[in-house]
């Protein structure tokens, strides 16, 4: 799961502790959301935009996908005319924090590790938020982040278009 720093980080989510992946308004990242993605499944927390991009930590799905809330408050940024609650259209999950990797697993660093080499994020063009992870491709990650050497400096996030899809 990928999500700007300006937005909403891996620091944010173990403060709170448990979230909801609101926002998301990609089609394609909303059918992974609603019909993949099941409690208990391990998520990669995804730092995009970054200096460096990567990933930051790890979470866990604590609830299956649910109609996004937030479709249907008028006003809100997330809001959308066409999702109705008997038939909605776009969905969430709710996250709960697992851990923070002393430093970011960076997009270079998955690029260049073996067994990684079809993992969805390293390949051009690749901008979905929610993004499918093998096992395998969970279990390099989960090692290379926890062996990171911690992150020198925090450099501030690349200025943003969106202000707070969590997705």
């Amino acid at each position: 799961m990928k999500c700007e720093p300006a937005a909403y980080t891996i620091a944010d989510l173990e403060r709170a502790g448990r979230a909801g992946w609101e926002g998301v308004r990609n089609f394609q990242a909303r059918n992974y959301m609603r019909d993949e993605m099941q409690e208990g499944d391990g998520v990669l927390f995804y730092a995009s935009n970054a200096d460096p991009s990567g990933v930051t930590g790890l979470a866990t799905i604590a609830k299956a996908g649910y109609p996004d809330p937030f479709a249907f408050k008028k006003g809100h940024q997330y809001y959308d005319e066409g999702s109705k609650k008997e038939s909605p259209t776009w969905y969430t999950v709710d996250v709960v924090f697992d851990e923070r990797f002393p430093g970011t697993v960076s997009l270079e660093t998955l690029k260049s590790t073996a067994g990684l080499e079809n993992m969805v994020v390293t390949k051009k063009g690749s901008r979905l938020s929610i993004q499918p992870v093998t096992t395998p491709e969970y279990d390099i990650v989960v090692r290379l982040g926890r062996a990171a050497k911690p992150d020198e400096e925090v450099s501030a996030p690349r200025p943003s278009r969106r202000r707070r899809p969590a997705g």
